[in-house]
């Protein structure tokens, strides 16, 4: 770690006294995961090579599917991109392993401000003290719903009021079986999921030392229920088989699934598909025991085997500027993670209630992760598909996932 820390103040510092310097024709590599998120990023791309005559920016974009699997390759042959993004699920992995170079310096004699982001998303991206990430978003879940089938069913739209029981009747009201018209699409995910009605519920997912899983915990299995009974006991959602046949947010956009639960990101999907542009809104998720959503953000962030420390850094501390910003505000690609863009957002896409995203955040949980977070949550998905198929209790379920997790977690403290 302190190995990169150097590398940061010996070779990056040269930025901060040559600011005014012209550079060399040098390229650049972004790579990123969205391609509903590619118009905005390339926009931002031209704009610095504009300000920045000789640095151009290539941005690559690797499918969601490939993205791990390609930059776990380049990590191993320490190929990474200059610039990349990184989420929490992976970020410690990366930060642990000397892969990334440290902000912090390189932040003092700079524009850009830790206190222009939200603390969660500092935190969220430090690891051992340091800062190695430029938060680019944040995001939080809201509860999306057809208004089309609503009213051909009769039932009141969803809104701050409601509380699970409140769903479920609207979904077992919205269900038409024969028709194979569903309440809700009941998708096996963790943080558009049951990330939050586990905390919704009392329960947890990883404890603050890192040290135990909480999937098991009699508050936590209520959140999990909640979403297999939809399955099972309420039938108003697709079963596992006919959700793996069929992507949960297809069966939303084709009006076979009435509500789905899902974040800020997809409302571009859904402003570019004719068939959910003017037929779906979205609510905050109805309370359980008490409110929760799920918080998270993408990070920016610089490989520590660029050849081109200098012209990185001029690179992400654009990212991390207001202009940056505000073309993904105004392009309403994500909200931004800068706080005084927030509104802006919202104010991007009048076809969507955009606001309740912000009205959640004093209810919002930091997305629980580890070093090796990705690992446990596949062990996750793996360990709860019975449940979800109906071929394991979940309690069952429940409990082998956190014998599993906690094998995982104890694995990270040697």
């Amino acid at each position: 770690m302190r190995r990169v820390t150097v590398l940061s103040v010996v070779a990056l510092l040269m930025v901060c006294l040559f600011s005014s310097i012209v550079y060399a024709d040098v390229k650049l590599s972004y790579r990123i995961w969205d391609v509903n998120q590619a118009p905005a990023m390339e926009a931002i791309a031209r704009e610095f090579e504009r300000q920045n005559p000789g640095i151009r920016v290539e941005v690559e974009v690797i499918p969601w599917a490939q993205y791990w699997t390609n930059l776990e390759t380049a990590a191993t042959g320490r190929n990474l991109p200059d610039v990349f993004w990184l989420n929490a699920s992976n970020f410690e992995l990366y930060a642990s392993n000397n892969l990334l170079i440290s902000l912090d310096n390189l932040l003092e004699a700079s524009s850009v401000s830790k206190s222009d982001y939200p603390d969660s998303l500092i935190q969220l991206y430090s690891y051992s003290g340091h800062l190695y990430a430029m938060p680019k978003d944040m995001d939080t879940i809201g509860l999306w719903y057809n208004k089309e089938l609503f009213d051909a069913a009769g039932v009141a739209y969803p809104d701050e009021t409601w509380t699970w029981d409140d769903l479920v009747k609207a979904a077992v009201a919205l269900t038409d079986a024969e028709n194979r018209v569903w309440g809700i699409a009941a998708e096996l995910s963790h943080q558009s999921g049951f990330f939050n009605t586990v905390y919704q519920a009392g329960g947890w997912i990883v404890n603050e030392d890192k040290s135990k899983a909480g999937h098991a915990e009699p508050e936590s299995i209520e959140g999990l229920r909640f979403w297999t009974d939809l399955i099972h006991v309420h039938k108003a959602s697709p079963t596992m088989a006919q959700m793996t046949d069929t992507e949960p947010i297809s069966l939303f956009e084709s009006g076979r699934a009435a509500m789905f639960y899902t974040g800020s990101w997809n409302q571009v999907r859904f402003m570019n598909n004719e068939s959910t542009r003017d037929r779906v809104d979205v609510a905050v998720l109805p309370k359980g025991k008490q409110r929760a959503v799920i918080i998270h953000g993408l990070g920016n962030v610089m490989a520590a085997n660029t050849r081109h420390p200098a012209e990185a850094w001029k690179f992400v501390e654009f990212l991390g500027s207001k202009r940056a910003h505000e073309i993904q505000a105004e392009t309403g690609t994500v909200i931004p993670a800068r706080l005084d863009l927030h509104q802006a957002w919202v104010d991007s896409n009048p076809n969507f209630n955009l606001q309740i995203f912000l009205d959640q955040l004093d209810d919002a949980v930091p997305y629980p992760v580890s070093v090796q977070a990705r690992r446990w949550q596949q062990i996750q998905i793996d360990c709860l598909t019975p449940a979800w198929a109906g071929e394991q209790t979940i309690e069952e379920a429940a409990k082998e996932t956190a014998r599993q997790v906690e094998q995982v977690l104890a694995e990270e403290r040697r």
